[in-house]
Order: C-alpha cells, then sequence, then structure tokens
C-alpha cells in the first residue's frame, strides 16, 4: 500500500493491521520468553514442596508423570519408578553428576531438565522433572491473558475506526468547503460541535472565506474609485481638446488646462505605482534603516510648501535631541503626502513639532468626522470633500514599513497627526 496516495481511512486500517500483527508478534514470541522467569521459579517451588514432606523412603504415592524423585544414601542411588518417563537416562550415577546444585537446570540430549536437591546428614532427596511443565505454566498464563488483551485491542480497534470515521467527514466537509470557498450557495455554517482542533479549522477557514470576500469587495471598490480618479481629469483633457477643436476655446486657456490635469494625472500614477512598491517591500527588512536629520528634511519641506498658501503660517518646533530612523526618500514622501493634504485643509496655520523621538503635524481645519476616521488610511477612499486619493495610504504604509505608527487627533480646533516609534517586542 502506498501511503503517501492513500487516504485516511485505508491508512488507519493499514495501521490497524501493522498493530494487530506485532500484537501477535508480542503474544506469541515476546511474552512467551519474558515468562520463563517466572515460570522456572514457580517449577522450583512445584520441585520442593513434595521434598519436604518426603520420609526417607521412596515413596510411590507421590508420583506423577511430571515428576521423579531420586534418592541418595552414600554410594547407593535410587528412584522413583516414572524416572524412565520423566527422563530416558538409563545411568542414574551419571544423572546424579549432573546435579551440582542445591537447584538448577541442565540440558540432556536437546531438552531442559529443572531439578531440586533437599539434603540433611545422611540421605540426598532431588526432585527432578522435564519442561513440560514450563510449557503448561506459559501455556496457561497465554491462555488467560490473550483473550483479555485480544478483546481489549479490538474494542480499542473499534473505537479508533468510530473516532476516525467522524475525523474523516470532518476533513471531507472541510475540503466541501474548501472547494465551494467562492461559491456564494453553499452553505457555510460551521455545524462541529466538538470545540476540536478541526473546528478552529473551520473557523479560520470561514475567517479567510470572509476576509476574501471582503477584500473582494474592497478591490472592486477600489478599481471603481480609481477608475472615477482617473476619468476626470481624462474627461477633462478631452473636453478641452474639443472646446478647442470647436473654437469656443482659445488654445492658450485649453493648454493652461490640459497641462494642470496632466499633472494631475501623472501624480496619480505615480502615487499608484508608489502604492504598488510599498505592497513589494512590505516591511523594513526590504529597506535601510538608518538615522536620518529629520530638522533638515522639515525645513526642505516646508520652504516646498509654504508658497502654496501664502496665508498659511508654518510654526517648526524642533528638538534636535530626539532620533528618527528612516530614509531620507521615505520621510520626504510621508510629509509631501501629509503636507499636501493639510494644504486643502488648514484655515491658517500648519505646525510641526519634532520633540520626544515623536513627530507631530497640526493643522487648524475642520474636525475629521468620526465616520471618516475609521479606515481614512484606506486606498482611494472616499474623502470628506469627496475626493479619492492614495496619500495617507502611502504615508501608513510608509511609516509601517520602518516600524513607525501613526494616529489621528481631533482637537478643540483643528486635527493632529502623531508619528510615534512601534516598540520593539522583547525576545
Amino acid at each position: 500500500m502506498n501511503l503517501r496516495k492513500s487516504k485516511l481511512s485505508n491508512q488507519l486500517l493499514f495501521i490497524i493491521g501493522l498493530a494487530f500483527v506485532l500484537l501477535f508478534t508480542s503474544l506469541g514470541v515476546v511474552l512467551p520468553k519474558m515468562l520463563i522467569p517466572v515460570a522456572e521459579s514457580n517449577i522450583y517451588n512445584y520441585l520442593s514442596e513434595p521434598l519436604k514432606l518426603m520420609d526417607n523412603d521412596v515413596d510411590n504415592q507421590l508420583l506423577n508423570t511430571e515428576v521423579a524423585y531420586i534418592y541418595v544414601v552414600g554410594n547407593d542411588i535410587v528412584a522413583t519408578d516414572n524416572i524412565n518417563d520423566v527422563i530416558a537416562i538409563g545411568n542414574l550415577k551419571k544423572l546424579v553428576e549432573k546435579i551440582k546444585d542445591t537447584y538448577g537446570k541442565f540440558v540432556y540430549n536437546h531438552k531442559t531438565y529443572y531439578y531440586y536437591t533437599l539434603k540433611n546428614d545422611k540421605i540426598t532427596k532431588v526432585a527432578i522433572s522435564n519442561d513440560n511443565y514450563i510449557g503448561k505454566t506459559k501455556a496457561a498464563i497465554l491462555s488467560a491473558i490473550f483473550p483479555i488483551v485480544l478483546g481489549t485491542f479490538l474494542l480499542i480497534g473499534l473505537i479508533l475506526v468510530l473516532w476516525s470515521s467522524l475525523i474523516v467527514r470532518k476533513i471531507e466537509k472541510l475540503k466541501n468547503k474548501i472547494d465551494n470557498i467562492d461559491n456564494p450557495d453553499y452553505n457555510h455554517k460551521v455545524d462541529f460541535e466538538v470545540d476540536d482542533e478541526i473546528r478552529s479549522l473551520s473557523l479560520a477557514i470561514e475567517d479567510m472565506r470572509l476576509s476574501l470576500i471582503n477584500q473582494e469587495k474592497y478591490r472592486n471598490r477600489m478599481y471603481q474609485n480609481i477608475s472615477h480618479d482617473f476619468k476626470t481629469p481624462l474627461t477633462v483633457i478631452k473636453s478641452y481638446i474639443e472646446a478647442v477643436e470647436d473654437e469656443v476655446e482659445d488654445e492658450e486657456t485649453a493648454f493652461q488646462v490640459i497641462k494642470q490635469q496632466t499633472s494631475k494625472l501623472e501624480q496619480k500614477v505615480h502615487s499608484l505605482l508608489y502604492l504598488n512598491k510599498l505592497d513589494y517591500l512590505k516591511d523594513s527588512k526590504n529597506i535601510e534603516i538608518v538615522p536620518i536629520n529629520m530638522e533638515e528634511i522639515i525645513k526642505t519641506e516646508v520652504e516646498k510648501f509654504k508658497f502654496h498658501r501664502k496665508e498659511i503660517n508654518f510654526i517648526v518646533d524642533i528638538d534636535k535631541k530626539s532620533k528618527y530612523f528612516g530614509t531620507v526618500e521615505n520621510w520626504e514622501t510621508i510629509l509631501d503626502n501629509l503636507l499636501g493634504n493639510f494644504m486643502r485643509y488648514a484655515n491658517t496655520t500648519v505646525k510641526i513639532t519634532a520633540k520626544q523621538n515623536k513627530l507631530v503635524l497640526y493643522n487648524d481645519g475642520e474636525n475629521i468626522d468620526n465616520d471618516f476616521l475609521e479606515g481614512i488610511f484606506t486606498p482611494f477612499r472616499k474623502g470628506i470633500k469627496g475626493e479619492f486619493g492614495l496619500g495617507l495610504s502611502i504615508v501608513k504604509k510608509t511609516l509601517n514599513m520602518m516600524n513607525y505608527n501613526i494616529t489621528i487627533k481631533n482637537e478643540k480646533k483643528g486635527v493632529s497627526f502623531i508619528i510615534t516609534k512601534r516598540k520593539t517586542p522583547k525576545k
């Protein structure tokens, strides 16, 4: 049987059959050998007890076919009548020479014999028997043990078969569930009552199925948002081209609008490619995390944005002792997206504070509604003013890659974006 390709039920039957073979081997070969010391100890007791009751004369009333008795008085040797039935040896003196200890065994004509001696001043009494008693003792023990062991094993085997059949049915249900994971008409209800690992696996599969459904919904929604976000500047560009062709708009005005919309479209494409790049990099193992000069990066970003809206007052408060890590490029991308967002919502003030290894960016615009706060970092999620974008999603993923967290807090007036270093878990 090829176990690698067989079903679980067949594998279990094979294992039970193999266990039966091992059981019979143990009962038929190993156990009898282990019983020999017990049986030998028993036969010595069996041989010694009659000797204590025997007188100094041969008592044929104690005779049986398994035990013979020998009396040694000086040079005279007398044996019971059944000596030849027990051991076929004609010379008793030769037999007595084999008996050297108080008790023991010897081999004669490929057969084992056991003896026990009892000595006093005048006489030596010897009880001798062949190995028939040993065989009967082992057979008696095995006949008592074997039914119990076999019955117990059969009961255990039956329990295993029943239990395995339940497991196999559960696994088949899981397989059907996985095969129909994208089938909305399939009954995906988890009906395993026993709270075991298979039920946990079923719940995990169900969670995965729901996650896939949510991902599919999210992906479809994101595609719709991307299409809408890209379609708007393309529609404007097309409209102005047609307006110039129809001579209802002058070329200079159309050129400026087309240039502006093309720049927006280029920025959207760049953001989308950058977001895909972040998904590819995933974590900090793929980038070089080094100490950076946050003061220099902030000054550069402020210079870049302070002319976007001249009425905005930039306030910068930097603690030079604070330490920040990552790459200059990634931090510039983070500040570009956050300050670009601030330029749309701030009223008069943008404040950047870098202290105690924490970076806080504040603008005095309107508070963000709680409905928007949840999932605000989701790509192409519709914003407060009905806009779609990738900026905050790029910020979140870039910070995660550098082991930083970002949270948003509504102040009494305005909104703060708080960036902190993620704590490294203790090993």
